[in-house]
């Protein structure tokens, strides 16, 4: 596996920021100063009765996560540079819901993006950094901080998404440069290394000091391991834990045609949703989940034959499971007041959706609600909330949708902002009566 390292020259011309746009300076967003009315339509998404969307923007670029401050500034980051930048700062000046002003800064594409006492986190494949907020806005007149530096940049699962708890620590994913750690990766026949040595800095969740300068992977603490790639992360505050999804491993069938027909390899493994606790060891790559049976069951690049357990009995379990490939690209805990009661503290997660259910057709493509007790565990079945973002039923490639939900946020009135990673249309869904 080849690596792909980027100087600490470039690293730090990175960080750089700079607004686009002189002649009309940053303002501070004012409160609604008026009802917020769903568009007709809602922006072309189907959600449950009561609710609306407005759509805040059309189109920013392929937007990845987003971050909303109290003062309703909203914060995207991009995958692809648009005007040499890759975040996004969007303002409702007129309080009718939509973007009036559009301004870019930081010249880095990534995943994350959350704010946290007074600062706006932002991830590149290799760093993250900080900014400053000043009346919830970007300072222009500070430089950011570099929180992390000197990342490796893989091909494969190299996003850095990022989650912040409430005691000063910042959670960053390292997603396993492999599909199933083999010692050629994805080619038939290949046995799985045993021990994985990706395991030893990827395949987890790393903390560190969020308000520390300048560390390096080495300062951080593997908080959990056997994790192939978690896109989606969130801390929980009700129960004060940390949550992911894991995205499952491909090719069951390719690899083993003589284990696994194209319909099961396209339902398997599930993509799994977890509590992480610090030393969860949730099995990858030696183990995957099996909804169908209900248990972890052993890789056949480790001797599985698609029933056997081994190794795997005593692995973390997850607290839900979906099917394969439905590709759970952020989560957030829900703590707001507008939407009805029972939404307070369950968890949203974005299905950014699958490309490789063949012979099925592709799935995912919605945002999903999970109902959540007191015991910072699922206390129903998943519900889809919003559909309709491909804009074509059924999906036959990934590439025929027209939108596909990526990144999560809640606004300072408790309204649910959805990003797109195609156009980077942003949704804002509310109540409406």
């Amino acid at each position: 596996m080849k690596k792909f390292l980027f100087s600490a020259s470039i690293l730090a011309m990175l960080a750089g920021v700079s607004f686009n746009s002189s002649a009309n300076p940053i303002k501070e967003a004012p409160k609604a100063s008026k009802k917020l009315k769903a568009d007709p339509n809602n922006g072309g998404i189907k959600l449950p009765k009561g609710f609306g969307a407005i759509v805040v923007s059309e189109g920013v670029g392929e937007a990845r996560h987003i971050a909303v401050s109290s003062k309703g500034d909203i914060y995207v980051k991009l995958q692809k540079l648009v005007n040499g930048k890759g975040n996004i700062l969007l303002q409702d000046l007129n309080g009718d819901g939509k973007a009036d002003v559009t301004k870019s800064f930081g010249n880095y594409t990534g995943t994350g993006m959350a704010i946290s006492n007074g600062y706006l986190y932002a991830s590149s494949d290799t760093s993250v950094y900080r900014y400053a907020l000043k009346n919830g806005l970007v300072d222009e007149n500070a430089k950011p901080e570099t929180i992390i530096t000197g990342l490796e940049f893989y091909r494969e699962h190299s996003s850095k998404p990022i989650a912040l708890d409430d005691k000063g620590n910042l959670y960053v994913t390292f997603g396993a440069p492999s599909n199933a750690c083999q010692e050629k990766n994805r080619v038939k026949d290949s046995p799985g290394m045993d021990p994985c040595p990706i395991l030893d800095w990827h395949g987890g969740i790393w903390k560190f000091d969020a308000n520390k300068l300048n560390q390096k992977h080495s300062d951080g603490v593997r908080y959990a391991t056997g994790l192939r790639n978690c896109v989606a992360l969130d801390w929980n505050k009700e129960v004060g834990e940390l949550y992911a999804l894991q995205h499952g491993r491909d090719q069951l069938s390719y690899l083993y045609p003589e284990l696994y027909n194209d319909e099961k390899s396209a339902e398997l493994p599930s993509e799994e949703f977890f509590q992480v606790k610090e030393g969860s060891d949730f099995g990858w790559p030696y183990c995957y989940y099996d909804h169908l049976q209900g248990k972890k069951i052993l890789a056949p690049e480790y001797g599985g034959d698609g029933k056997k357990q081994g190794r795997c009995a005593d692995k973390g379990q997850p607290i839900m499971a979906f099917p394969g490939h439905y590709a759970p690209n952020d989560l957030l805990f829900y703590t707001g007041n507008l939407f009805p009661a029972r939404y307070k503290n369950g968890a949203f997660v974005c299905f950014h959706g699958s490309w490789n259910r063949f012979p099925l057709n592709q799935q995912g493509y919605f945002v999903a609600f999970i109902p959540f007790g007191k015991d910072g565990k699922p206390s129903g079945k998943y519900e889809v909330f919003a559909q309709g973002f491909a804009g074509v039923n059924p999906i036959k490639s990934s590439g025929d949708a027209k939108h596909r939900p990526m990144g999560l946020a809640q606004g300072a009135d408790g309204s649910l902002y959805i990003t797109d990673s195609v156009k980077g249309k942003i949704w804002r869904v509310i109540t409406q009566k």
